[in-house]
């Protein structure tokens, strides 16, 4: 009989869409801009939330923010928020709204200045992934100074719910951090990945 997977603590407080997460997404390297859109909705919308209450809505956020395309939900009118306020399927907070319309406006006045997200944001971790070594999930740090630099300057551009903690957050989702721990069995894969 196989020996069960080592996982990293957080993933087993939930249910299977969380150890799936933990499993194929979390601390991968994403250098798609459709991709990191859609983790700076989603790590926003989780404020003050779990991220278990996020990832059971997020085929919700799929259908409601166009795919996560920035380039349509930059022309969300009010009209359109107004109805996103009353789906069930996402967290239908107006501010957590309104932040992902004006986002999508500003992560176009992104790509066009750097030719992409993925240029702009790999530039805080020197386009490489930071590798932590951490024994314990208590010993991960809930921001970094490059989460308060990523954080400081899309904030100085006008992006909403990007406080540092979010960022932090948003980086080992996508990869520039690896902050599985060094006992969980996708350290040392997700260590290989640029």
């Amino acid at each position: 009989m196989a020996k069960p997977k080592t996982r990293c603590d957080w993933c087993l407080s939930g249910n299977d869409l969380y150890v799936e997460y933990h499993d194929t997404e979390w601390g991968v390297p994403v250098h798609d801009d459709q991709t990191q859109f859609e983790f700076l909705i989603l790590e926003g919308a989780q404020a003050g939330l779990s991220w278990s209450t996020v990832l059971n809505k997020r085929e919700g956020y799929r259908k409601a923010f166009a795919n996560f395309d920035p380039a349509k939900v930059a022309r969300f009118t009010d009209k359109r928020i107004a109805k996103l306020l009353e789906n069930p399927g996402i967290i239908r907070n107006r501010l957590k709204v309104n932040s992902a319309v004006t986002n999508a406006r500003q992560f176009l006045k992104i790509q066009d200045q750097f030719g992409s997200f993925d240029d702009y944001i790999w530039r805080f971790v020197d386009g490489s992934p930071r590798q932590n070594k951490w024994k314990t999930m208590k010993e991960v740090p809930a921001t970094s100074e490059e989460s308060d630099a990523l954080s400081k300057d899309l904030k100085k551009r006008g992006f909403k719910f990007v406080g540092s903690t979010i960022m932090y957050a948003h980086m080992q989702a996508t990869g520039l951090v690896n902050d599985h721990v060094v006992g969980c069995y996708r350290y040392k894969q997700c260590a290989k990945l640029k």
